[in-house]
């Protein structure tokens, strides 16, 4: 009798455990949270409505940060090279008003447009295309920022921002349910891999050629750091590094016509060298903010930059639509 008993238990005991785990799946269903196989299956990166959410803490978290100076508040949302410069302006911020910002304005970005790759894989990513209230020049650019994650698990976070002419904005190729289509990074089709317009530009930048178009960010950059190379006095060095990997690579997507809209990142070095008897111009209070050593007869300057490129199908010139950079870090001798 007890070996029956023991049996009967052992049978409730499965049932009640079967019965539990396919009340679980149904609620994982019922939930829209089922997982799949992830790194296999091509989806969505976000949905829409999770794409307005992002967006939102986002800003509200880039405002709480601005407003105090406190570059812990909006850390949890920025990674990449939008960490790297916005942490530096916050810090220097807070070491010349530790009690907060009292310029500070909110920012505001209305009209916000999402373009929401499908894809394999981790990271999933998507782009935010708004009008923001702040650093538009003649009130015409757009926001564009990019949002990253590693895992379900993840919050969204900015890595890359970028401000473009409102007409530079390019169509993105979609499918009939409006997603986008990734590009892979090593991708031939185009005029340059994306995986390699960190270092293309860098070279140019150097040395010039015919992979870039005339622009600001392109053939200007390089007249005004001739310019600047050599005046009574001073002289200036320039140096520029690819930023290729980890939350620094390149992202891109592809554009109607069959090119691609790229994202991403370059790392530069501007060093000052006075002359003898004459000593480095005293760089402002946010700069000093972030200078190590003693500013004698040197500076050196060290600056990330992020950029937004608009690289045509088989062949052609790749056009630099926009550019953000920020000092990070000095360092005086």
């Amino acid at each position: 009798m007890s070996r029956d008993r023991s049996r009967r238990g052992l049978r409730r005991r499965d049932r009640n455990a079967l019965i539990a785990a396919s009340l679980t799946a149904l609620s994982l269903t019922a939930s829209g949270c089922v997982v799949v196989h992830g790194e296999r299956e091509v989806l969505p990166a976000a949905g829409r409505a999770e794409a307005a959410k992002a967006l939102r803490q986002f800003t509200d978290a880039y405002n709480r940060a601005d407003k105090a100076y406190d570059r812990s508040l909006d850390a949890k949302y920025v990674t990449g090279p939008l960490a790297d410069i916005d942490g530096a302006r916050l810090k220097a911020g807070h070491a010349n008003s530790p009690s907060g910002n009292a310029n500070h304005s909110p920012l505001e970005l209305t009209d916000a447009k999402f373009t929401i790759p499908k894809k394999a894989g981790w990271p999933r990513w998507f782009v935010a295309d708004a009008k923001g209230n702040k650093g538009n020049k003649g009130g015409n650019a757009r926001w564009l920022l990019v949002f990253t994650r590693d895992g379900l698990g993840e919050p969204w976070r900015v890595a890359y921002l970028t401000l473009v002419a409102q007409g530079d904005v390019p169509e993105f190729r979609t499918d009939a349910d409006g997603y986008a289509e990734a590009v892979p990074a090593g991708s031939t089709g185009l005029a340059v891999p994306p995986a390699e317009l960190s270092k293309g530009y860098t070279g140019h930048l150097k040395n010039g050629g015919n992979t870039f178009a005339d622009g600001p960010y392109t053939s200007t950059l390089r007249t005004n750091r001739k310019k600047l190379a050599k005046r009574p006095g001073l002289v200036r060095q320039f140096i520029d590094e690819p930023l290729t990997s980890g939350d620094y690579a390149p992202l891109a997507l592809r554009t109607a016509d069959g090119g691609a809209l790229v994202f991403f990142t370059t790392h530069h070095y501007e060093k000052q060298t006075a002359a003898a008897g004459t000593s480095v111009p005293t760089p402002n209070r946010d700069v000093q903010a972030l200078t190590k050593g003693e500013i004698k007869q040197s500076l050196t300057l060290e600056i990330i930059a992020n950029e937004a490129a608009l690289d045509p199908a088989g062949g052609g010139r790749v056009s630099v639509l926009g550019r953000v950079q920020g000092l990070t870090a000095a360092q005086g001798e």
